[in-house]
């Protein structure tokens, strides 16, 4: 294996990477914000965020990965210069994400008396279920946006989402100081007041993105002709066909880490703030693979659109073996960091609290050793999904995915969990081991595809040049 061929490409896919991480941890952000200004306020308040998100988190990983379709659909009519194509999959698939946005969140405020049969404490669930029905609102605007975003990076303009994110993250921290804690005019609202912060932030976000795209030249010719009689079925089909797939993909994911927080409220509050400590960690770092697999998904589908298949394959190995290079950073950094990084999270001051507190560092520090471990696993699972995407395979993986996490990582995690005395530590190894097998399988047939695409092309080739 030549080495220099996948790091020539380092630079240019970092370059395509950067914007699109700065938007991934925004979105991240957004929730460390509330976690770290609610966590002020006491391990209740905190543990109540932590579920109420993990129900958004569930509904939100349907609309994201949902709109992931409209990605390869636009990079590959982009690189055939197909102007057509490109502007049905933006309208179509805006128009999409909209209806999407709407559905999950009258799903969501239906599914709140789940908490209840979750076994989740009492005190908890009370601060939590307000939380959660402002919070689901956002879910509207933000799968609106997720349509603008994986337009314009279908069409390798990544900065565009990151603008509008960091925007909406200096707005949420602002909203979110005043209302928590009732700064000046403002009522002292608490975690309410977070739930605001999130929802008016995220309405900015998305009015925000769709005024920086309209006011390019060369993207005003997509936002015209828009009626409700101009929509394909033909279209409609291709990306749900696309996105119901690459939707569960993330499902299966997000909701075995929501398991986890179920998992941890039944063995103790303490047990579950500790992992939302860990898990907001873990899911910053994530982000960098996420920004990665967004990458690997342009370029794969650019390549695809070119029918350079061999390039193709040296273009997603460079980004794979680039987010193993980072992955190995951040699991370097949580092993060196896992006693400093969780007392950020709590006011270890407060006399009140301190026994609670000093309890959940204790177990944050253990779950972020685990989190190091499948740094790395998280990150190739991702990049190869994103490339499988580019690919514009999507069931399959949507199979081995369900199958790594729920047939092996869930039962682990729940055994370990619940019958063993490892508690919250036993239901990260769980995580790891789901986050292993689909890192292994999915590239198995990321090598099986792209071997039997570089074959059938040098079969073409050949019988031409015959003829």
């Amino acid at each position: 294996m030549n080495l220099s061929q996948y790091t020539k490409e380092f630079r240019y896919n970092l370059q395509l990477a950067y914007p699109v991480i700065i938007g991934m941890l925004g979105h991240t952000l957004i929730g460390i914000v509330d976690n770290i200004m609610v966590g002020k306020l006491g391990s209740t308040e905190l543990a109540a965020v932590s579920l109420g998100n993990s129900m958004i988190f569930i509904a939100m990983s349907i609309g994201i990965g949902f709109s992931t379709a409209l990605t390869p659909i636009v990079a590959e009519a982009d690189s055939e210069n197909d102007t057509t194509t490109m502007r049905a999959a933006f309208q179509h698939g805006l128009f999409l994400c909209t209806i999407l946005g709407i559905l999950l969140f009258g799903l969501v405020v239906l599914c709140e008396p789940i908490m209840e049969l979750l076994h989740q404490p009492k005190d908890v669930i009370v601060l939590a279920k307000p939380y959660l029905n402002w919070v689901a609102f956002s879910l509207v605007p933000l799968i609106m946006y997720q349509g603008y975003k994986q337009f314009a990076d279908g069409l390798s303009m990544t900065k565009y989402s990151m603008y509008a994110i960091v925007m909406a993250n200096i707005i949420h921290v602002v909203i979110n100081y005043w209302l928590i804690y009732g700064i000046w005019i403002f009522p002292k609202m608490g975690i309410i007041g977070a739930a605001l912060g999130t929802v008016i932030s995220r309405i900015l976000m998305v009015t925000f993105m769709h005024f920086i795209l309209l006011k390019q030249d060369k993207l005003k010719h997509y936002f015209k002709g828009f009626t409700f009689d101009s929509l394909k079925k033909s279209m409609l089909v291709k990306i749900i066909n696309l996105g119901f797939p690459s939707a569960m993909q993330m499902l299966f994911e997000v909701v075995l880490f929501t398991a986890a927080i179920w998992l941890c409220g039944n063995i103790g509050k303490t047990s579950q703030a500790a992992n939302q400590i860990a898990l907001s960690l873990a899911s910053m770092t994530f982000m960098f693979a996420m920004g990665l697999s967004v990458v690997s998904m342009i370029r794969v589908s650019n390549q695809r659109g070119l029918q350079d298949y061999k390039s193709l394959v040296v273009v997603a190995r460079s980004i794979f073996l680039l987010a193993i290079l980072i992955e190995i950073v951040f699991a370097i950094l949580f092993v060196a960091l896992h006693q400093f990084l969780p007392p950020l999270f709590l006011d270890m001051n407060d006399p009140m609290q301190l026994l609670d507190n000093q309890e959940v560092v204790t177990i944050a520090a253990k779950l972020l050793l685990v989190a190091a471990v499948f740094q790395i696993s998280d990150g190739i699972q991702v990049v190869v999904l994103g490339a499988l995407r580019g690919l514009q395979d999507v069931k399959i993986p949507m199979y081995i995915t369900f199958v790594a996490y729920w047939v092996i990582g869930f039962p682990i995690s729940y055994y370990l969990g619940e019958y063993t005395s490892l508690k919250a530590v036993g239901v990260w190894i769980g995580l790891l081991a789901g986050l292993s097998t689909a890192a292994i399988f999915l590239y198995i047939r990321f090598h099986l595809i792209t071997k039997r695409l570089i074959l059938g092309n040098n079969k073409i080739i050949h019988n031409d040049s015959i003829l």
